[in-house]
């Protein structure tokens, strides 16, 4: 039986040489992860395949967070499934009901708390617009609780992989740029504050948009039925 052991080295010896030699992916500071310790990969988000990319270039394993019926599919296409996401680090989280924030939040601590590598979007979705929006506070939450590091992540391209509405990702060029270290202890005890988070959040959100190169909006990203709903 195929363990996520065995999917974990056919990741690391196969899949990963692979997107490198098909996508080429153009790599820059990923040696500014720390090595030890409890740190947060905080990244734009344009496609589907950014939890794909980001993982397989890390130096450390990473850990996302994932639809929890994608771990529940039967038969072997379904245990192949599940034993792939958690290979890659997905963590099973259920969206579907009215805690589902705090779930994640509480499953990122985790990782964190482990001293492990956690992966977030701040701005809670991907951008439809080519834009990076405001940030949600839960990434500095995470950072504020547990003393994690912060890395922000800029990707650029992913968006021409795996356009919206595209099931298969094509070739195209992507490049990933990791920012240095941000760590927060000066605000340590400050973690309840409203306005501490904010600005912790803000700093990360200016990070982000220096390695992405893209125009950042001071306000939430709201996909298209979420703006008529709202109106």
């Amino acid at each position: 039986m195929i363990g996520v052991h065995h999917v974990q080295l056919l990741i690391r010896y196969v899949l990963a040489p692979l997107v490198r030699l098909l996508w080429r992916p153009a790599v820059h500071g990923a040696d500014r992860i720390p090595a030890h310790g409890p740190v947060i990969l905080a990244a734009n988000h344009r496609a589907a395949v950014d939890t794909a990319f980001i993982p397989l270039v890390a130096s450390r394993r990473v850990a996302f967070l994932g639809k929890a019926e994608y771990f529940t599919g039967r038969g072997l296409r379904g245990r192949l499934m599940a034993s792939f996401l958690r290979a890659l680090g997905y963590i099973p989280v259920d969206r579907g009901n009215a805690r589902a924030g705090l779930a994640a939040l509480a499953a990122g601590r985790g990782v964190l708390q482990a001293g492990g590598v956690f992966g977030i979007y701040p701005e809670g979705t991907r951008s439809l617009d080519g834009r990076l929006h405001r940030g949600h506070t839960g990434v500095a939450s995470l950072a504020l609780s547990t003393g994690a590091v912060v890395v922000p992540v800029g990707l650029r391209g992913t968006e021409r992989v795996q356009p919206v509405g595209r099931l298969f990702p094509r070739l195209a060029r992507v490049e990933i740029r990791f920012g240095a270290p941000l760590e927060f202890s000066r605000y340590e005890g400050l973690e309840g504050a409203p306005a501490i988070r904010r600005a912790v959040t803000d700093e990360i959100m200016d990070a982000i948009a220096d390695l992405s190169g893209q125009t950042y909006v001071d306000s939430y990203h709201r996909r298209p039925d979420e703006s008529l709903s709202a109106a």
